[in-house]
């Protein structure tokens, strides 16, 4: 911790979702009077980069875009504020000393600087799910040996992580995560052969940016999140379960061995699970809304279809075979939500894709250093992109 009077805190991706609604959580709980910020980065969004670096004085401005290192430098022109541009800056960012570093880097653009982070010691506040889906052995290694604490800001994982008593591990039975369905829970096959990319980036409940809504819209989100729970929580694939919840209002719940299961509920604002992370141990007032249980009057679940929702099984063989097939699963993924996005395939296409590089690369054994990731990382993708030209 630093000797100041202000916590030091980074944020990796500060113009995406979860970092701009980690920078409207500090400035709730104090501001630049309570925080020293140390590093932001974005990507493209150079005037709002900026803009957040000079509201909260940070010491480091990065954008991930290598060409645009003059923009940044412009903007930033008499803030006294450092300027970074490319890969390079973005792991400087994330080793920049602080007490807590917010991992917001959507992609596997974020494992490097975040693995930075962690080597520092600082607590880390983990909302990039490519950390542990694609690396997480290495990443939880790189956490422990650092010294820092790792913090899911992920509203399921950090539900689970409230609800889950630290001396009473042995006692769990199963987690379930809790995933709102989507806009076509109630799709028959025939209608979800015919999803536009505009239907599924129109998420109910949440306010994510358009890849994030298609993730969760196909339940890809809730796959990669059954793997990072397995290596969260230490725990076998069978005991991972998906529930649908369409009100987002119990975020995930923790079964134990004597009968009881444990929730944890709250409105769907990630500045809850932004704030419990920041402050931890603590609790710290917020400006979220509070649950009115008389008005929401019932809660509904059903079991997830996973012959609509294939993402899920695909998860659990995944975490079955091990080896690199949760780096292989996300790099196919995320080619195939491209082509999906350019309208080259359909909706469900999207797991056919997934499945076939899967199955292709199923021998790959374990990766032992982040060069084997972005390995296995390249040839999914390149794979990906074969199988969706060959049927094009």
């Amino acid at each position: 911790m630093s000797s100041s009077t202000r916590r030091r805190i980074s944020v990796l991706g500060s113009t995406g979702s979860i970092g701009t609604s980690t920078l409207d959580v500090l400035d709730h709980l104090g501001g630049a009077s309570a925080f020293e910020v140390p590093a932001l980065t974005g990507m493209g969004n150079i005037d709002l980069l900026a803009a957040q670096a000079r509201r909260c004085g940070a010491g480091f401005a990065v954008t991930a875009d290598p060409g645009r290192y003059r923009d940044l430098k412009d903007a930033l022109s008499g803030s006294g504020i450092e300027a970074g541009a490319g890969p390079d800056a973005l792991v400087e960012a994330g080793q920049r000393p602080a007490d807590f570093v917010m991992a917001g880097i959507v992609g596997i653009a974020g494992l490097a600087p975040t693995l930075a982070a962690a080597a520092t010691g600082a607590d880390i506040g983990l909302a990039n799910k490519e950390c542990l889906v694609s690396a997480g052995d290495l990443f939880t290694s790189a956490v422990e040996a650092g010294g820092g604490r790792l913090l899911p800001v992920d509203s399921e994982h950090n539900a689970i992580f409230q609800v889950l008593e630290a001396d009473q591990r042995h006692a769990v039975e199963r987690i379930i995560l809790t995933a709102s369905g989507g806009p076509f829970r109630k799709f028959s096959r025939a209608e979800m052969q015919a999803v536009t990319p505009e239907m599924a980036a129109a998420h109910p409940n949440w306010s994510m940016g358009t890849k994030i809504s298609i993730d969760s819209a196909s339940m890809f989100n809730k796959a990669l999140e059954m793997i990072e729970a397995r290596h969260l929580f230490g725990l076998r694939p069978e005991q991972i379960e998906v529930i649908i919840h369409p009100q987002s209002v119990i975020h995930s719940l923790v079964g134990y061995c004597d009968g009881s299961v444990l929730a944890q509920l709250g409105a769907p604002d990630m500045r809850m699970a932004i704030g419990y992370a920041i402050a931890y141990p603590r609790r710290a007032t917020l400006p979220v809304e509070r649950l009115d249980l008389a008005a929401l009057a019932r809660l509904d679940f059903a079991a997830p279809d996973e012959t609509l929702f294939p993402a899920l099984a695909l998860a659990r063989l995944a975490m079955q075979r091990g080896g690199q097939q949760g780096a292989v699963l996300n790099g196919a993924k995320e080619i195939a939500l491209e082509a999906f996005m350019q309208g080259r395939i359909g909706f469900l296409a999207m797991a056919d894709i997934v499945a076939g590089v899967m199955e292709a690369m199923a021998g790959l054994p374990a990766a032992s250093s982040i060069d084997d990731v972005y390995a296995a990382d390249r040839e999914a993708r390149r794979l990906a992109r074969a199988g969706i030209s060959a049927g094009a």
